[in-house]
């Protein structure tokens, strides 16, 4: 029997996504997206479930073939009897603020596979190519069973380093003809991967480009213990590869657990989000900060020179307090 939607309680849709209702999962998904007041109550009942799926980032710029590496990962991660939930973030429409779902397209071939929830998020405006509830989404499917969770970024370049924030494992795919290893090490790239994969490995260039990586990341100055990048070819497009993309992420994640390095990334997770929450709190409860009239007096007087910005800040926060 269908729901009606808006009428189901949190308790029955924390239980219900459990179960692997799909529709649960999704509903939940979209009070997080829609920030609604149910939020606290959502993320209070997830909160004992969570902590369990091993998150993988997957990132690279335009055109590597991050939606077919994710589609072809998917499978793999299938194969081995997991439970997959993927989190495409899109770049927002300019007209409806939605995401674009040619992600979703290309990943038609999990469409009916009970075991593997895709949803399409929309960055809506974040420069680091991730929503701000993109964190609370995570939750949600984690709470839902999801052994591995995937989140596949929209490849905006130099700000796209915010996943590794998000991720256990970050995937940074690179493919021949999309740039030298020079822009790689521009973009940051080089300081946020744990596994680099070289995609379209069946073209020309790819060894070229698997040789600029090895030797940008030899001159990495890293810590003896700490973990050293592998580096993958795939042809993602015919499903080459990514038996072995599995194996270097499950050895990551074993290094993770054994080193404790994934409480500490996961503690660090948290943090941003606390603070992220409760900077949404504060700008909520004192409202537009832009309108007020101290704001216009006080960029006045810093263009005037007679007070300087961290003075005028204290001076805003002051009689945002009072």
């Amino acid at each position: 029997m269908s729901r009606r939607r808006g009428v189901d309680s949190v308790p029955d849709l924390v239980s219900r996504a459990r179960e692997g209702d799909a529709r649960a999962v999704a509903r939940l998904i979209s009070l997080v997206e829609d920030e609604s007041p149910l939020l606290r109550e959502v993320m209070a009942a997830l909160a004992p479930h969570a902590g369990q799926a091993q998150i993988i980032g997957i990132t690279g710029s335009p055109g590597v073939g991050k939606s077919t590496s994710t589609n072809a990962l998917v499978g793999e991660l299938r194969a081995a009897g997991k439970r997959v939930g993927v989190l495409a973030v899109d770049p927002s429409s300019p007209f409806s603020g939605g995401a674009l779902l040619g992600d979703r397209v290309r990943m038609q071939d999990h469409a009916t596979d009970r075991d593997v929830y895709i949803r399409s998020m929309a960055s809506r405006g974040h420069l680091g190519g991730l929503a701000w509830t993109t964190p609370q989404a995570l939750r949600v499917l984690d709470a839902a069973g999801c052994d591995v969770i995937l989140i596949e970024t929209v490849g905006v370049g130099q700000s796209e380093v915010e996943i590794a924030g998000l991720a256990d494992t970050t995937l940074v795919l690179m493919a021949p003809g999309m740039g030298d290893g020079i822009q790689a090490a521009k973009a940051g790239i080089l300081e946020i991967g744990d596994l680099y994969v070289v995609n379209k490995a069946d073209r020309d260039g790819a060894s070229q480009v698997r040789r600029d990586l090895r030797s940008m990341l030899a001159l990495a100055d890293r810590p003896a213990g700490t973990w050293r990048p592998p580096i993958v070819e795939t042809v993602a497009s015919k499903g080459q590869g990514l038996d072995q993309v599995v194996l270097e992420v499950d050895r990551h994640f074993a290094w993770l657990m054994e080193t404790g390095e994934l409480t500490t990334r996961r503690t660090r997770r948290a943090r941003v989000e606390i603070e992220a929450i409760a900077v949404s709190a504060l700008r909520s409860q004192w409202g537009d900060v832009s309108g007020r009239s101290e704001l216009d007096g006080l960029a006045a007087a810093v263009v005037a020179g007679t007070t300087d910005p961290y003075a005028a800040a204290d001076s805003l926060l002051a009689s945002l307090v009072d």
